[in-house]
C-alpha cells in the first residue's frame, strides 16, 4: 500500500496524475460508447469486459467490436493506453533516477565535509571513512 502512495504522489508532482486520471475517464466514456453502438454488447460491465480486452491485448474475442464507431473507439483506446503507460513509466522511472543520483551527491557532499575537517575528527569517524574509502574500491 505504501508503494502505491508512493507512486501516487510522483504522478501527482510530476502532473502526470492528469494523463491518467483522463484516461480513466475516456476509459469509461468509451465503455459508455461501446455499449451503445455494439449489438453484441448490452450492458456496461461487457463494455468494461471488452476495453479491458482492448487495453490489456489480451483479445480474448468473446466480444468484439462489428461496428465502425466500436472500432474507432477500440484503436483510440489502444492508442491511449500505450501513451500512458509509456509516459507513466518515464515518469517514474526518471524520479528514481534523480532521488538516487541526489542522495548519492549528498552523500559525497557529507564525505567530502568529513574530509576537509579531517584534524578534527575523533579516532571512531576516522575508522568509518576508512571504511567508507575501501567500499568504494
Amino acid at each position: 500500500m505504501k508503494k502505491i502512495k508512493v507512486l501516487w504522489m510522483i504522478l501527482k508532482r510530476t502532473k502526470a496524475n492528469q494523463i491518467l486520471l483522463g484516461f480513466l475517464l475516456f476509459l469509461f466514456t468509451a465503455a459508455a460508447v461501446i455499449q451503445l453502438v455494439e449489438p453484441n454488447i448490452n450492458r456496461y460491465g461487457d463494455a468494461l469486459w471488452y476495453c479491458y480486452a482492448v487495453i490489456s491485448t489480451a483479445g480474448f474475442g468473446d466480444v468484439v467490436a462489428v461496428t465502425c464507431i466500436g472500432k474507432v473507439f477500440s484503436v483510440l483506446l489502444t492508442i491511449y493506453t500505450i501513451f500512458v503507460v509509456a509516459i507513466v513509466t518515464g515518469v517514474v522511472v526518471n524520479y528514481y533516477t534523480q532521488l538516487v543520483e541526489l542522495q548519492r551527491k549528498e552523500t559525497l557532499a557529507m564525505f567530502m565535509d568529513k574530509l576537509e575537517r579531517l584534524p578534527e575528527l575523533s579516532k571512531e569517524e576516522l575508522e568509518h571513512i576508512s571504511k567508507k574509502v575501501r567500499e568504494f574500491r
